[in-house]
């Protein structure tokens, strides 16, 4: 439920009564004394849903656009007439006015902005470093993304052109900044006692999520965006959906600054194309969310300005995120590629090891088989590298030919070009 408050201009008290009479609402009245132009201050409750249908019946009766007005959140109302609003007026959405209100606070000021933008990033870096999702997670809550991507849509739907360009300069800036922090602090960390001596941040685990984008992590920005406009409407849950979109945004861009930090160019665009999916994702589908929730400018000559604006900019964010698809697709395919390669060079080996003729020799294999084959190696052509041990007793006949055997079997099973590297290890059992 809300509370409006409205100042009624000279000579429209009756036009503007007459309004909530006929909407059959209870409302309160109180003379104005304190501004010429106006003479009363009328308060009355209605459904959040309501406030934009009656509002624009006010305008209509005399209320301009710019008049003072304010709309509350009350703990409780009582009045005979509130069921029968409720009915007319239901559903959960909220007005336009709120939703502009609530936008423009989500975007904080500048400095404010950068100030938890850099803390985030500091933090979450550390966390890739570390490989630690819970501080990623946590670094999240501190993010302050949420609100440049709401109020850019915001702003698209209901013709602020202000509110929108200013949310897309806080998203392009504050991800931009996201990366050079990030650079700045990897480069510091570089070679210091901090971090393991000769480290590959390729092969730490939270950054390898971020470099081997997929279909998967679209679903994640789309379903933020989403999420993001829900809880605006509703107002409900703003801050864990702000850690949603947040975990879309920052920890691959800070992945992309680490990249650049260890020259590691691959690895830094690798993650700017999940970033930029994401963001074009996130702001796409609140776009077309608030658009089809029926949100559209107070005056009627905007309406048509505001729907090609939405048109043109979800069809060019669209056609991004396709294009950009293309890279995640290829992506997509090439890991599974990869790792069925892998799969089958486990299952034929232990096949291999399973057969008499080194089940009785009681041949081990080693519990880890290496397989050295990524995406870029199926694109490549390159051949699969296995590094596998086997053990045996010593004084112990070990069958001859087990690196070619294994070598054709593994050519055979995954039809591609293998290179082996085969250890042995020689058991001991000294009694006394």
């Amino acid at each position: 439920m809300r509370i409006v408050q409205v100042l009624i201009p000279k000579g429209k008290r009756e036009p503007v009564l007459a309004v909530l009479d006929d909407e059959k609402i209870d409302y309160a009245v109180w003379d104005e004394t304190g501004r010429g132009d106006f003479e009363a201050l009328v308060q009355f409750p209605i459904p959040p849903i309501g406030v934009e249908p009656v509002m624009a019946r006010l305008r209509e009766a005399g209320i301009s656009e710019n008049t003072y007005t304010i709309v509350l959140s009350p703990e409780t109302v009582v009045s005979s007439r509130l069921e029968a609003l409720k009915k007319r007026y239901s559903g959960l959405r909220i007005s336009r006015e709120e939703l502009i209100a609530r936008a423009e606070d989500l975007a904080p000021a500048t400095s404010t902005f950068v100030a938890f933008l850099v803390l985030s990033t500091v933090i979450a870096t550390a966390g890739l470093l570390l490989d630690s999702a819970a501080t990623i997670i946590g670094a999240m809550v501190v993010a302050p993304l949420m609100g440049p991507a709401i109020s850019t849509s915001v702003g698209t739907v209901v013709d602020e052109r202000e509110l929108a360009s200013r949310g897309v300069r806080l998203q392009v800036i504050g991800l931009l900044l996201a990366i050079a922090v990030a650079a700045v602090i990897g480069s510091i960390m570089k070679g210091t006692l901090l971090l393991p001596p000769g480290l590959d941040i390729r092969e730490v685990g939270q950054i390898a999520e971020r470099t081997t984008p997929n279909f998967l992590s679209l679903f994640l920005a789309l379903g933020s965006g989403l999420a993001g406009g829900i809880s605006i409407m509703r107002g409900s849950g703003s801050t864990l959906v702000g850690v949603a979109i947040a975990v879309a945004l920052v920890p691959p861009a800070a992945t992309s600054g680490l990249g650049l930090a260890w020259g590691l160019y691959e690895v830094a665009a690798e993650a700017a194309v999940l970033v930029l999916v994401n963001l074009l994702a996130i702001n796409v589908s609140a776009l077309i969310l608030f658009w089809l929730s029926g949100f559209r400018p107070a005056e009627k000559k905007a309406v048509s300005r505001a729907r090609a604006a939405v048109i043109s900019r979800a069809a060019v964010l669209a056609i991004s995120i396709a294009f950009l698809s293309i890279v995640l697709a290829l992506v997509t395919y090439t890991s599974f590629q990869a790792a069925l390669v892998e799969q089958e060079v486990n299952q034929e080996l232990e096949e291999m090891f399973k057969e008499p003729e080194y089940a009785e020799a009681e041949f081990i294999l080693g519990e880890s088989i290496e397989v050295n084959y990524g995406p870029s190696d199926f694109l490549l052509g390159e051949p699969v590298e296995v590094t596998f041990l086997v053990g045996y007793q010593a004084g112990q006949e070990i069958p001859p030919d087990i690196g070619r055997v294994a070598d054709d079997r593994l050519k055979e099973a995954t039809g591609k070009e293998v290179k082996i590297t085969l250890g042995f290890i020689v058991a001991q059992q000294i009694t006394d």
